[in-house]
C-alpha cells in the first residue's frame, strides 16, 4: 500500500501533532513488534474473515501477582489514520515513557495496537479494497480486547488511555467490559453518536473521494487525488487550531507555502479506501446511554480549541456528572496548545494522569 499515514497521530486524532515526525522515539527500550491472529472474526455488519491480523507493539515487561495475574498493563489507542507507534513522538514519549515517567516501561507493559483498517493491522488495501468488512469501533474494541485478555493473558489493564478514536473506544471498552481496566484517560472525544459538524466533515470527506471518477467503486488501479486532496484539505482544517496555525502562518505567502507543500504530501501518502473505512468506523458510536455502567475512575480531557469537540456545546460538562467516578478537565487554548492534537502533548495533561492513577490505586 501507499504511505502509512501515522504522521498525523491519527487523522483527526492529532493532525496538529502528526506535523511532527515520528522519529523522536525514546532511546531504551525500543518497542517490540508483534503480530495477532484472530480466527473467524465476525463484525457487526455480518460480514467475516477467516484471518484478522492485529499488529501491535509493547514496551516493557508484564509483572504478575501471587496469583500469577498481569498488574501493570497500560493499553493506549491512537486516533483514526494513526499506529501503535505515533505515541513514540517526543511530545508524548518523552514525558511519559522516559525514565522515571508516569508511564515508565521499568514499571509498566505498555501495548500499543494498530486497530483494524490501520497500520500493520488488517485493512482494505491489503487487497479486499471496497469489499472488506464493514468494520465498526465496536468491532476494533471486541479485536482489542482479545489480544489484551488471548494473546497478552491480562485479564485487568491497569490504564486504558485513548486519543480521538481511541478515546472514544476506551468509552467503548469501559461499558462493554466493565471490569477490564481499574482507570481510564480518554483525551480528546465526546460520548455522544457522531452528528453535527462531526458527522457532517467526515461525510464530506468520504463524498469527495467516492465522487471522483478514479475512485471507480473501490477497485481503482491510481488514487483518486481529487477526491483525496479535498478530503486531506477537510480533515487539515477539522485538526487545526487557530491560534498556532495564525502564530505558524502570519502571511499569506506561508499559508500558500504550507498549502503547497502539506496537502500533496499527504495526498501521496494517503489510501483511499483505506481512509473511507476510517472515517466511516465511527457510525455506529454512541455510549451516551449507558455511561452509568462505567465503574472504573475516570479522568476525560478536552481542549479549547478543538474543533471536532467543540467545548462550547456543554456536552463534556453535562455527561461527565453520569459517571460514578468521573472527572472532566479542559485545557485552556493557548498559543502553545495544539486544537484537537492537544491530546498527544502529555505536557497539558500529566498532572491529570498522575492524580488518576493515585486515586485508582496508587
Amino acid at each position: 500500500m501507499r504511505g502509512i499515514r501515522g504522521r498525523f497521530a491519527g487523522v483527526f486524532g492529532g493532525l496538529a501533532a502528526g506535523l511532527l515526525a515520528v522519529t523522536g522515539a525514546i532511546a531504551a527500550p525500543q518497542p517490540e513488534p508483534h503480530d495477532f491472529t484472530i480466527r473467524d472474526f465476525r463484525f457487526r455488519s455480518g460480514e467475516s474473515l477467516p484471518e484478522l491480523k492485529l499488529h501491535y507493539y509493547t514496551l516493557g515487561q508484564p509483572k504478575r501477582d501471587a496469583a500469577g495475574r498481569v498488574v501493570n498493563a497500560v493499553l493506549i489507542l491512537h486516533g483514526t489514520g494513526g499506529t501503535g507507534r505515533q505515541f513514540l513522538a517526543p511530545q508524548f514519549a518523552d514525558v511519559l515513557f522516559a525514565p522515571g515517567g508516569l508511564l515508565d516501561p521499568a514499571k509498566y507493559f505498555i501495548i500499543l495496537p494498530d486497530g483494524i483498517g490501520h497500520g500493520g493491522s488488517s485493512k482494505p488495501s491489503d487487497g479486499l479494497h471496497a469489499r472488506f468488512p464493514h468494520y465498526d469501533y465496536a468491532d476494533m474494541v471486541e479485536a482489542q480486547h482479545a489480544l489484551v485478555t488471548k494473546a497478552l493473558g491480562v485479564q485487568q489493564l491497569r490504564l486504558i488511555m485513548g486519543t480521538s478514536m481511541g478515546c472514544m473506544h476506551a468509552f467503548v471498552w469501559a461499558e462493554t467490559y466493565p471490569d477490564g481496566a481499574k482507570a481510564l484517560m480518554p483525551l480528546a472525544c465526546l460520548p455522544i453518536q457522531i452528528a453535527g459538524r462531526n458527522r457532517l466533515w467526515r461525510e464530506m470527506s468520504i463524498a469527495a473521494i467516492k465522487s471522483d471518477p478514479a475512485w471507480k467503486g473501490g477497485d481503482y488501479t491510481a488514487e483518486p487525488v481529487q477526491g483525496l486532496r479535498t478530503a486531506e484539505s477537510l480533515l487539515i482544517l477539522a485538526g487545526a487550531a487557530p491560534w498556532p496555525m495564525q502564530l505558524s502562518m502570519p502571511t499569506r505567502e506561508a499559508v500558500d507555502a504550507y498549502v503547497a507543500k502539506e496537502v500533496p504530501a499527504r495526498v501521496d501518502a494517503a489510501e483511499a479506501n483505506d481512509l473511507i473505512y476510517q472515517l466511516d468506523a465511527s457510525r455506529t458510536y454512541d455510549p451516551s446511554r449507558d455511561l452509568e455502567k462505567i465503574a472504573a475512575p475516570v479522568t476525560w480531557v478536552n481542549s479549547g480549541d478543538d474543533f471536532i469537540n467543540p467545548p462550547e456545546l456543554g456536552v463534556a460538562q453535562r455527561e461527565v456528572k453520569r459517571i460514578r467516578q468521573g472527572r472532566f478537565v479542559l485545557v485552556p487554548a493557548g498559543p502553545d496548545t495544539h486544537g484537537h492534537g492537544t491530546h498527544t502533548w502529555a505536557k497539558f495533561w500529566q498532572s491529570d494522569l498522575a492524580e488518576l492513577l493515585k486515586r485508582s490505586g496508587g
